[in-house]
């Protein structure tokens, strides 16, 4: 059976546990078709850290291009990271309205420079590097409104470090391959990959994942005869059955 991570231990659905060996091998497998059917995605650093957890946060309930809309607006109409902390919150709301939720995700953003600046004295968050993958997430996750998925993006993305992020692309494919229950959470789900494939599989899978959800997989209409998973899909056996 496939070791599970103490940090993973916990998440670890019921029911779930004893069949890690099978999901080991369909992941084993899901992993190659995907990278035969895609490639295998180059790495490279997507933003400076904290660029990419104000990014990430401005994504959350939104698509990626309404979340650079309202990070350039942001950027455009405050010169520095400190005159967004200093601003009055009203303007920050106006200026991050494209990605939706702005009276929830500005004065979110205003909380993480904060935090920043107050606990490091500059806007950088280099120092994560040099903390442990568990420290280096426990001390994002103390922001308020910075959950795992936030986190695990900056930590994978940022510091190559072995997270493996679950959005809802990542989610809604992984439940229908029958990787992860129906009623799952995505800590839950990021806690089953975790524990089913090797680190160094979760940058390119992640990234396949969502490509997939993007293109073929969607949550309306998922195009089920173009995907390179069919064959051992439950979603799609469920779909050819019905």
């Amino acid at each position: 059976m496939p070791s599970v991570a103490p940090h993973n231990e916990r998440y670890i659905p019921p029911g779930v546990r004893e069949r890690l060996p099978e999901l080991e091998e369909k992941a084993r497998w899901i992993y190659h078709r995907l990278l035969d059917y895609y490639g295998h995605p180059d790495w490279r650093p997507h933003y400076p850290p904290l660029e990419e957890l104000i990014i990430t946060t401005l994504a959350q309930n939104s698509t990626d291009r309404n979340a650079l809309k309202a990070y350039k607006r942001l950027r455009e109409r405050f010169p520095s990271w400190m005159d967004i902390m200093t601003a009055p919150v009203e303007e920050v709301i106006d200026a991050v309205r494209p990605a939706g939720l702005g009276n929830q995700k500005g004065p979110r953003i205003q909380a993480i420079l904060r935090k920043v600046w107050e606990e490091r004295g500059a806007f950088d968050l280099s120092f994560l590097g040099e903390m442990s993958t568990e420290e280096a997430e426990a001390w994002l996750t103390s922001i308020k409104g910075v959950g795992h998925k936030t986190a695990s993006i900056v930590l994978l993305f940022c510091f190559n470090r072995p997270t493996f992020p679950v959005d809802t692309h990542v989610s809604r494919v992984s439940k229908r391959l029958g990787i992860a229950p129906q009623n799952a959470n995505t800590r839950q789900i990021r806690a089953i990959w975790e524990s089913i494939v090797p680190e160094e599989w979760y940058y390119p899978l992640h990234l396949n994942l969502i490509r997939l959800g993007r293109e073929i997989c969607k949550a309306r209409l998922p195009k089920c005869e173009q995907c390179p998973l069919q064959e051992r899909c439950v979603f799609g056996s469920s779909q050819r059955a019905g």
